[in-house]
Order: C-alpha cells, then sequence, then structure tokens
C-alpha cells in the first residue's frame, strides 16, 4: 500500500524545529542547548540499588493500587481538630522512669547529645534527680524504658522526650475517632526539646504544668474544640509551610484562643501571662499542627499493599521511615547533619545530625512539601525564593496524590502533595523535601540553626524490599 501523498514524511516532524527531551547525563542537555535546539531536561534516575525486580513486584500485586487509593483518601478526608489538654500518663499510659521520645526506638548508649540532654531535663523535672550528674548515671545504668512517641500516638518536636507528667494537647480526627498527642510548645533558645536542662528550663516545664497547660484546658472546654485543618489552610494562603514556618497559624490560634481565655475566669495575672507567652511564640502552632497530621496518617496504617508512608521521624541518630503495608515495622538509616543557617557564632561543627518528630508535618503534605506557598521560609532555611518553588515541584513526582484542603496558592491553588510512596522514591531517586532545626550536639546547647536535610534513600529502598517479600502475585 503507497503513502498518502498529501501526508508530509513522518507526519511532519522534520519539517518542524526540533525539540528534544533528555534525561540521565547533563552533557546531552547541554551540548544540544548550546546548538540552539529547544530541550525539555528530564530529572530521571534509574532505579536506585538495583530494586528493579522488587519494585516490579510491588507493581504486581494486586492490592496495592487500591490500597494506596484508600491510603490518600483516609490521609485527606482527617478532620483533626483540637480538643483538650491531659497529662502524658493519662494520654499514653507511661509511667515514673518511662520516657517517650522522637524517632525510631533508641538505647541510652546510642542516644545522641541532645536527646541525652532532654533526658536529663525529663528526670530533673520529674523529680528523679537532683542533679544532672545525677540523672546521667540513672541513663548509664539503664534504669530509663525509652520508646517511640509514634508507638504511642503521640509525637514530638526535635528530641521529643516526653515524661508522665507534662501537659499534651489532645486532637481527635473527627472522620475516623483516633486520636494524638503532642508536648505543649516551650519556645525557642535553651529549651528541654534542644536538649537543655538548665534551672531555667525545668522551671519553665513546671509553669506550663501548672499554669498555661490547665489555662489552655479551660479555653478550649469554653470554644468546644478548635478546627485544625481550618487554621492549616488559612495559615498556607497567609505564607505558612506549617514546619519550620508558623507565625500565620500561631497568630490565628491566638484570635481563637484568647476569647475564651477571658471567658474562662482565670486570674488576671495568670492570664496575661499565658497570652503573653503564646503571642511571643511564632512556633507555638507546631504542637498542634504535628498531632493534627499523625491524627490523619495514623488512620492509612496497615492497609496490605500500601506503599504510602506513614510516618518519618529522626531520633538524632537514626532516620526512619514506618510505610502502611509493613505495619509497624521501622525501616532506619543514619540521620544527616543538615545544611542551613547557623545563629551567632555556630557553625556545621556544632551540629547534630537531624532529630524530631516534625517530619511528621511532610509526612502529611505540609512542611518541605509546601515551601512553595512559603517563599519567606528560605530565609530562616538557606536558599532562594525559587529553591522553594523547586522543591514543592519535585515533591509531585513521589506522592501518590494531591491534597484536597492545602492548597498552594502560586500554584494556582493546586492540592499539596500528598502520600509519600516509598517506590516512587525509589524509582525516580528524589527523595522527601524537609526542612528542620537544628540542635547543638552537646547535650544543654540547644538550638544552633535551622536548614534543609535529606533524608536516606536506602530506607526507602528496604521499605520496598520488604513491600516486595509481602506482595502477592496477580491472579492468573
Amino acid at each position: 500500500m503507497s503513502a498518502d501523498p498529501a501526508t508530509p514524511p513522518l507526519g511532519g516532524l522534520l519539517e518542524q524545529p526540533p525539540s528534544v527531551v533528555t534525561a540521565g547525563v547533563e552533557l546531552f542537555e547541554s551540548t544540544l542547548r548550546d546548538q540552539g535546539v529547544d530541550v525539555i531536561a528530564v530529572d530521571w534516575r534509574p532505579p536506585a540499588d538495583d530494586v528493579a525486580a522488587e519494585l516490579a513486584a510491588v507493581a504486581a500485586d494486586p492490592r496495592t493500587e487500591a490500597a494506596n487509593r484508600t491510603a490518600l483518601e483516609h490521609i485527606t478526608s482527617a478532620e483533626p481538630r483540637w480538643t483538650g489538654i491531659t497529662s502524658a500518663h493519662d494520654a499514653t499510659g507511661i509511667e515514673r522512669g518511662q520516657f517517650l521520645h522522637a524517632g525510631p526506638p533508641i538505647t541510652w548508649e546510642r542516644a545522641s547529645g541532645p536527646l541525652r540532654g532532654a533526658l536529663i531535663a525529663a528526670m530533673l523535672y520529674e523529680g528523679m534527680a537532683e542533679t544532672p550528674e545525677e540523672a546521667e548515671r540513672i541513663g548509664e545504668r539503664g534504669e530509663l524504658e525509652l520508646s517511640p512517641c509514634h508507638e504511642h500516638a503521640s509525637v514530638g518536636p526535635m528530641a521529643g522526650v516526653v515524661s508522665p507528667s507534662m501537659p499534651m494537647f489532645v486532637v481527635e480526627n473527627g472522620a475516623f475517632g483516633n486520636t494524638a498527642h503532642c508536648t505543649l510548645n516551650e519556645g525557642l533558645g535553651k529549651v528541654l526539646r534542644y536538649g537543655a536542662y538548665a534551672p531555667e528550663v525545668i522551671e519553665r516545664l513546671r509553669w506550663m504544668d501548672q499554669v498555661l497547660g490547665p489555662a489552655l484546658n479551660a479555653g478550649v472546654r469554653q470554644l468546644g474544640s478548635m478546627d485544625l485543618r481550618a487554621i492549616i489552610q488559612q495559615a498556607m494562603q497567609m505564607g505558612d509551610e506549617l514546619h519550620n514556618r508558623n507565625r500565620a497559624a500561631s497568630a490565628l490560634f491566638v484570635r481563637e484562643i484568647v476569647p475564651p481565655l477571658l471567658e474562662a475566669g482565670l486570674e488576671g495575672s495568670d492570664l496575661a501571662d499565658v497570652v503573653r507567652f503564646i503571642n511571643g511564640n511564632d512556633h507555638f502552632f507546631l504542637n498542634l499542627g504535628m498531632p493534627a497530621a499523625k491524627s490523619a496518617l495514623d488512620p492509612a496504617r496497615d492497609l496490605p499493599g500500601s506503599s504510602v508512608v506513614v510516618a518519618m521521624a529522626r531520633n538524632g541518630t537514626d532516620f526512619g521511615i514506618q510505610v502502611s503495608g509493613t505495619g509497624d515495622r521501622w525501616f532506619t538509616g543514619p540521620a544527616a547533619v543538615p545544611d542551613g543557617l547557623y545563629l551567632g557564632d555556630y557553625g556545621a561543627d556544632d551540629a547534630n545530625p537531624d532529630i524530631g518528630d516534625s517530619t511528621i508535618t511532610e509526612t502529611g503534605g505540609l512542611g518541605g512539601f509546601v515551601m512553595a506557598a512559603a517563599p519567606a521560609i528560605v530565609r530562616f532555611v538557606g536558599g532562594q525564593a525559587s529553591d522553594a518553588l523547586d522543591a514543592t515541584r519535585s515533591m509531585y513526582s513521589i506522592a501518590v496524590g494531591e491534597h484536597p484542603h492545602y492548597q498552594i496558592p502560586i500554584l494556582e491553588f493546586r492540592g499539596s502533595p500528598v502520600g509519600i510512596d516509598v517506590t516512587r522514591v525509589a524509582r525516580t531517586g528524589t527523595v522527601p523535601a524537609v526542612n528542620t532545626g537544628i540542635a547543638g550536639k552537646v547535650a544543654g546547647t540547644g538550638q544552633v540553626g535551622a536548614g534543609l536535610v535529606t533524608p536516606p534513600i536506602e530506607v526507602f529502598v528496604d521499605a520496598v524490599r520488604a513491600l516486595a517479600d509481602l506482595a502477592e502475585a496477580p491472579a492468573t
């Protein structure tokens, strides 16, 4: 059969200016650009660490696609509401001598400086020791029982240490009925969560237990509950990414809580101290945003075949993730030192490897995943405004979907990328974008800076291998 004479050869391909898609070696792109060719560069890499067979096994699992859809639906339909303040003992069941911490499981022997410092502060606060030296000896003798916050429906920023009498926020997910908890934010500087244990740190913690916690509980009881999803939505429109920038969310929280605090009949001096403390802390809302994300992600757990990450966390030594389809198993690798800006005379040599449960925000589609909504964040963590846009755009390649409620104005109100898929991370080599505070590596130092950190890709690769081992073969 002869070709239609009216049809140009190759469909007219050779009659148009050339446009080339390149992937891989940058030389291909630069050489063509130098010749005036329009080039579309695609950031593609071969599967990480030779897991092609495992990726194929997970992709062929007949459960995976539906399980990931369910995980995404559970995460995005969450309705987190702050409903009260309770003690850590009542929230998690921990007793004297038991402590929760951020990140995957760890022992005193492997604990970093800031985690040890925070445990020392908690022992002083609980009256288990009278001096830091005595507290350290208790730790060395193995007389502490340590457990991850994540294993108790809780999260903790930085060191994340929780002891029985500490007050905690109670956040309920109205869509699924589950609850998540987090301690109250201490402010910046020398604080327990950064490993400080000076007398003023302990004094502030006791004031938070005796005054701040009861006042907030009285206020939220007057209010009934507080819609955290609505605050997060509005804060994103006002320039927050809800991890290292919570300025708008904290201001919105103050606006919501002050009227019920006034109606709660608090003593005048206590009321003034509480409002002044909250209003002077631009990160106060972080400790509500974290359990809001935790409460949204927990209903996505334990879905056979799902490759969606339900927790990312660091303990100052290890970076760990948990994946829906692999139960409570942790996949861990070495935590990296963040790359960022330092306070005062501090530098990279003073920095501890990454630490904290606050990466629950990225896991839930906030934080580093929506830096495009908060270009001012780069002034805090380093980089250019364009870097914030690039970070968010790259996260769509590793997410199973977009959040219908958390929308990014500069991207035409596109939903935030949400539902980290370990198979996409392993296949593309793109790891989650995380922005974070930086703790001093010496116990008692406190915060030394803030920046960006790169999670170890091997934890995602290990999760893919585990999913492949659990995969069901397609029906024949």
